[in-house]
C-alpha cells in the first residue's frame, strides 16, 4: 500500500466525536483523527511491515499515522537517529505506549530505557518507563541483574509529580514484580523504600505496586514461573 493510500485511508476512518472522547483520556486532539486501536491495527495487518513507509507516516503528522508507522516498522531496520527524531515528536501517552512496542524489539531498547528516564521532558521520559514495562513483561533474554538497574532508575523518578510520568514509573515496577519470584521480591522491597519517600507520586507508586504485587493473583503467577524454571 502506497503512502498517500495509507493516508487517504486513515482520513475516511476519521471520527471527529471520536477526538473528544479521547481528550478527556488525556489523549492529544492534535492532529488527532479519532481511530481506535482496533482499526489501526487492523489497517497495519493489511500493510504488513514496511520501513519507508513507516518513517513516511510518522513525518505526516497525524497522531494515528505515527501509531501506525510503530506498527509496521521493522524493528531491525531503525536506526538510533531515528528513534531520537522519533522521540522528539511524542507529545501522546498512547503515541509513548504504542510505538514502545517497536522500541523495545530494537537493538537500542536497553540504551533509550537508560537514556530517557534520566531525561526531563514528561513524554521522553515516560517512554524510558514504558520500554522497562514491554520488556519485563515478553523479553526473555533480559536478565534480573538488568532489571536490577532499573529499580535505580525507578526510585529517581519516584518523586516526578507529572501524571504522565509517575503512571509509566508504577507501571515498570509492576511489571517487573510479575516477571519472576527473585525480582517480585525486589520489587516489593523497593515499593517500600518508594513508599518512605517524602512525596504525594512516590507514595501512590508505592501504593499501587504494593497492592498488585503482593495480590493474589500475582504471586499465584510468579509461583507457577517458578515451577515452569524448575523443569
Amino acid at each position: 500500500m502506497r503512502y498517500d493510500e495509507v493516508i487517504t485511508r486513515l482520513k475516511a476512518e476519521a471520527n471527529p466525536d471520536n477526538v473528544a472522547g479521547m481528550a478527556r483520556y488525556g489523549i492529544s486532539a492534535r492532529n488527532t483523527l479519532g481511530i481506535s486501536i482496533y482499526t489501526l491495527r487492523k489497517i497495519a495487518k493489511e500493510i504488513k511491515k514496511d520501513h519507508g513507509l513507516a518513517l513516511k507516516l510518522w513525518d505526516s503528522g497525524f497522531h494515528e499515522a505515527r501509531i501506525l508507522a510503530g506498527f509496521i516498522d521493522e524493528p531491525e531496520k531503525v536506526t538510533e537517529e531515528q528513534l531520537e527524531r522519533w522521540v522528539k515528536d511524542f507529545d501522546s501517552w498512547d503515541v509513548v505506549d504504542q510505538v514502545s512496542e517497536l522500541i523495545s524489539k530494537t537493538p537500542y531498547v536497553l540504551k533509550k530505557i537508560r537514556e530517557w528516564s534520566l531525561r526531563e521532558e514528561p513524554f521522553v521520559r515516560r517512554a524510558g518507563f514504558s520500554l522497562i514495562a514491554e520488556v519485563a513483561w515478553y523479553d526473555k533474554k533480559i536478565t534480573d541483574s538488568d532489571f536490577e538497574q532499573f529499580f535505580a532508575l525507578i526510585k529517581e523518578a519516584a518523586t516526578d509529580e507529572r501524571n504522565y510520568v509517575k503512571k509509566a514509573v508504577n507501571w515498570a515496577l509492576r511489571n517487573i514484580g510479575k516477571r519472576n519470584k527473585a525480582l517480585n521480591r525486589r520489587a516489593i522491597e523497593v515499593a517500600r523504600e518508594i513508599q518512605k519517600m517524602d512525596s504525594k507520586a512516590a507514595r501512590w507508586i508505592a501504593a499501587d505496586a504494593l497492592r498488585e504485587l503482593t495480590g493474589e493473583a500475582v504471586q499465584k503467577r510468579v509461583a507457577k514461573n517458578e515451577l515452569k524454571g524448575s523443569r
